[in-house]
């Protein structure tokens, strides 16, 4: 046998380690990067999660307040005539509506009908809305806040938060996966010094699907 054939077995052992080094390198980078994306973001949800689960044992005092306001003869007359169904606000009353009484209601869409605009305009946390009566002005606002929990609680469930944070919880969803995928391939290459790997896997896995099957009917 040739010096190349003795060889051949050690060059495969070592191309296999350098695979091997590569794989941990790599997953190691990703594992890191998307733990530092979702730190915040998974002890947000995390906590929340709790809260939620307990909700009806966490009491909270919701915070009205109230405002009745007459509105300028000017900004009431472009309120007059036809409106299609949820058409967008007129300038002059969002700017009103800003300057006099701090409320942005700019992108806000209003329910037209023949002697009332409506609007609402519910957040994360809270509920507000506003009315404007066609004939003689009259400005009524209302506005609920439940509080920083509710706020919290409601950004778990992406309930009125908006698009930007629609793109958050998606681009949040998906670092989670890159860290969880990574994670499982670290727990493979990692087994075979780590016999119980398989074993807690499997029980993650156990513990939930026997809690559904038996107790979630």
């Amino acid at each position: 046998m040739s010096r190349a054939q003795d060889d051949l077995p050690l060059q495969k052992e070592a191309a296999a380690r350098q695979r091997r080094g590569y794989w941990l390198r790599t997953l190691h980078q990703w594992h890191w990067i998307s733990a530092a994306v979702c730190m915040i973001g998974m002890l947000l949800f995390s906590v929340t999660g709790i809260t939620l689960n307990h909700a009806s044992k966490i009491e909270a005092v919701p915070k009205v307040s109230h405002l009745e306001a007459r509105v300028p003869s000017t900004v009431l007359a472009q309120l007059q005539g036809a409106h299609t169904d949820e058409a967008p606000l007129p300038p002059a009353l969002t700017e009103w509506l800003a300057s006099k009484h701090g409320i942005d209601a700019r992108s806000k869409k209003a329910e037209w009908s023949e002697d009332e605009l409506y609007v609402s305009m519910p957040g994360p946390g809270r509920d507000a809305w506003f009315s404007v009566q066609k004939a003689d002005g009259s400005f009524e606002y209302e506005r609920t806040d439940r509080g920083t929990l509710a706020y919290l609680n409601d950004l778990h469930k992406g309930r009125n938060a908006g698009a930007a944070w629609t793109w958050f919880i998606d681009i949040f969803a998906v670092a989670c996966i890159v860290f969880t995928l990574s994670g499982l391939f670290l727990l493979y290459l990692h087994s075979k010094q780590r016999k119980m790997t398989w074993p807690m896997v499997g029980l993650g896995l156990l513990i939930p699907a026997l809690l559904a099957l038996l107790f979630i009917h």
